[in-house]
Formats: C-alpha cells, sequence, structure tokens
C-alpha cells in the first residue's frame, strides 16, 4: 500500500498530542495553543483568497451557472489560472493523481458489482482524479448462486474527479453521447466522493453505461445458440418435414409421433427460454446493482460538486498545511541542536509509527517551507531551528496585523 503524505488523525488532536510534554507547564501549553490559534486564522486567510481565485477562473466553465451567467466571465475568467489553483489546492491538501494504468485495472476489475462498464472518454477534452487516505475492509460478495466469498477490498477515503468537457462541435461530430447527466458541452466538472473502492473508480464517472461482460455473453449466447440449433434440428424440424412431406404425399399422417416429437421440441425451447431468461435477468439485476451504488454514492457519498467541491478541497488544504506546521514546530522546539530536513522528517515519521501506529511520508518539505515563510522557521547550513516560544508569538501577531494595511501612514 502506498505511503502518503496525508495525516489522517484532526488538527486538535495532534496539538493535544504534541503540547502533552509540557503538561507541567501550564503558560507554555496556553502559549502553544494561542499560538496555532493565529496561524489557523492566517491560513484560513489564505484558503479564503485562494477560493475566490478559484470561484472567479472557473466561472466560465461551472456548469451549475446558466450561459448568460458564465457569458459575463469571458476574458475575466483564465483556464490556466483555474487549473494552476487547483492543482496547488490539491497539492496542499496532500491528495494524490490517480495514474492511468490504475483506472484501466479499475475498469477491468470491479470487485463489488461484478459489472462491466463501458465509458466514453471522447467526452471529455481531459479528464484526471484525485485520492487521500485509504483503509482495507471485509465485504461479502456474490460468486454463484447460494455462495458468497468474503473478500478483502481496499477504499479510497477521499477521491476527486476533474471531468473537461470537449465542446458541442467535437461531440456531434465524433457522435458522444452524455449519458444521463445534463452537461453542457465546454463546462468543466467536479465531483468529491468518500469512501470509494479502489476497483471500482469507474463507478464514479457520470456516463458508465452496464455491458454484458464476456463471460456474461458467453454464458447467454452459447447455450442459446447451441441448445436452440440441436432442438431444431433434431427434433421440431424433423417433425414438421415429416408432416409436411406426409401432406404433400397424400400418406396419413402419423399424428401421435409427430405431435410427440414437436411438444418435445417445444418443451424443451422453453426450458432453454427460460434459462436465457434467467441469465439476462441476472444480467438486469447487476443493473439494477450498479444504479443502486451510484445513487448511494450521489447521495451519501458525494461530498460536493463543482463550486461547492472548493469548499471541501480547501477546508482540507487548510487543515494539512496547519497540521505540518504544528508538527515541524513542536519537534524542532523539542529538539536540543538544529536539524536536518531528512532528521526532522525521520523523527516524526517514527513518532507517527511508535505512538499512532501509523505509517506515513510526512512533507517535511512543504512543513519547513510554511515555517519561513511565517518567520518561525530558520535555516542555517542545511539545518533547521525555530525561534523561542515567546518571539514567535509575537512574530505571528504581527504577520496577522500586516494582512490588511489601511490605516498605515
Amino acid at each position: 500500500m502506498t505511503r502518503e503524505h496525508y495525516i489522517p488523525f484532526n488538527k486538535e488532536f495532534l496539538l493535544e498530542q504534541q503540547v502533552a510534554s509540557f503538561s507541567e507547564d501550564p503558560k507554555k501549553v496556553d502559549d502553544f495553543k494561542r499560538l496555532f490559534d493565529i496561524i489557523e486564522h492566517y491560513f484560513h486567510y489564505e484558503a479564503f483568497n485562494l477560493n475566490r481565485n478559484l470561484k472567479q477562473h472557473y466561472a466560465l466553465f461551472d456548469p451549475d451557472l446558466s450561459f448568460k451567467e458564465r457569458e459575463v466571465f469571458m476574458g475575466k475568467s483564465d483556464f490556466n489560472v483555474f487549473k494552476a489553483t487547483l492543482l496547488k489546492v490539491l497539492e496542499q491538501g496532500n491528495y494524490r493523481r490517480i495514474d492511468q494504468e490504475t483506472l484501466d485495472k479499475a475498469i477491468n476489475d470491479s470487485d463489488l458489482i461484478g459489472l462491466k462498464l463501458s465509458i466514453d472518454f471522447n467526452a471529455f477534452k481531459d479528464y484526471e482524479l484525485y485520492v487521500r487516505g485509504h483503509h482495507k475492509a471485509k465485504e461479502k460478495v456474490k460468486k454463484w448462486i447460494f455462495w458468497k466469498k468474503e473478500i478483502e477490498i481496499e477504499y479510497y477515503d477521499r477521491v476527486m474527479i476533474y471531468l473537461n468537457y470537449n465542446e458541442q462541435d467535437y461531440l456531434s461530430e465524433n457522435k458522444v453521447k452524455l449519458g444521463k447527466m445534463p452537461i453542457d458541452p465546454g463546462t468543466i466538472a467536479l465531483k468529491i466522493f468518500k469512501r470509494v473502492p479502489k476497483n471500482d473508480l469507474e463507478t464514479i464517472f457520470p456516463n458508465a453505461i452496464p455491458r454484458m461482460s464476456a463471460r456474461d455473453k458467453l454464458f447467454f449466447w452459447v447455450p442459446g445458440i447451441g441448445g436452440g440449433i440441436s432442438l431444431l434440428s433434431t427434433t421440431v424440424i424433423p417433425a414438421l418435414i415429416g408432416m409436411y412431406g406426409a401432406y404433400q404425399s397424400g400418406e396419413a399422417i402419423d399424428l401421435l409421433n409427430s405431435k410427440a416429437s414437436l411438444n418435445q421440441g417445444l418443451i424443451a425451447l422453453g426450458i432453454l427460454s427460460l434459462y436465457l431468461f434467467r441469465q439476462y435477468s441476472n444480467f438486469v439485476n447487476k443493473k439494477i446493482k450498479y444504479s443502486k451504488i451510484l445513487s448511494d454514492s450521489l447521495y451519501f457519498k458525494n461530498l460536493g460538486n463543482n463550486s461547492g467541491a472548493f469548499y471541501s478541497l480547501l477546508n482540507s488544504s487548510e487543515e494539512e498545511v496547519l497540521k505540518e506546521t504544528i508538527l515541524a514546530y513542536t519537534f524542532l522546539y523539542r529538539s536540543d541542536k538544529p536539524l536536518t530536513a531528512n532528521e526532522l522528517d525521520t523523527q516524526i515519521e517514527l513518532w507517527f509509527t511508535a505512538t499512532l501506529q501509523t505509517d506515513l511520508d510526512f512533507n517535511v518539505k512543504d512543513a519547513l517551507s510554511k515555517l519561513k515563510n511565517i518567520g518561525l522557521g530558520i535555516e542555517n547550513n542545511g539545518k533547521w531551528e525555530v525561534i523561542a516560544l515567546d518571539k514567535a508569538l509575537i512574530t505571528i501577531d504581527e504577520l496577522w496585523d500586516n494582512v490588511f494595511e489601511y490605516n498605515q501612514k
């Protein structure tokens, strides 16, 4: 399983864990909490600016806005600025991009629904999936009529899908169907989901259409064609030919034997038809199961759509940045000597392993960069230290006070 930068604990918990070592000094504990309270407000202000930037440059491509509303933003919304800002927010939130190989595997290997989905990727100029956090859980899946098998499913805790739709001319020329989702061509759709199975990632595409798998087709067509031809050639057709021949020649028709042959053939055809109906019903039931999974995803697992997704992304981005800053500052503060980035990284990762039984890849580069930007971290010859707590409070207070400079002469 891939080691992630994502820290799966909330900021309040991590802060309490870090200040616990200063419990004998209530003032120091209080000062630490005040320090990170101001830092949180400052990061929140940065997130607000990112949100405003995202909304302005996304407006022209927002499918939730009418054409007239989007028209106002022509010349004001810049796709390149929007995409760069979105990627920055995803990076700060410790999301990582899913590669095409992983998506292709998900399309070919469906764990829970056992259904092959067809996606027309011509609908999109480009598409990307980003994930954060993962866990495993046991699930029971139906293998045969009376047998259910328990398997281990890997889930992504958060998944964001980015869909940049092609223009109408391209869609018409290539006869692309967008599915049941009413999406305006030329827009960009964003959706965030929680708890998505790794091998069922394709289910969150809005234009995914259920198709019969090769196995389903094999079980449906081979018995149908083979059995049908066999029954027709050995019972039904010979009986009809015999009856017709006798009729043409004027001979007496052996109705008893002819009827018996016909009845046997028709009964066999009826049984075959029931078998084919059952196979088709199994496929229909899988489609119904897929529809339920899709509706559950939209209703229970969906955390945000389009511009509404920004709030979820920015909140997680803001939290991750704050958590990294808390850890980097407190570990450097407690150290009796300056540390290199690698030494700090190792100490924090070992603490997570020993104390919280969590294996993660701490993003030490971003954490130290943040400390330096807000004036709390100092680097000398590749080694890092932080300013004293009392000075840190003054420094961060001045930073916050100078966010707006309207009253300065």
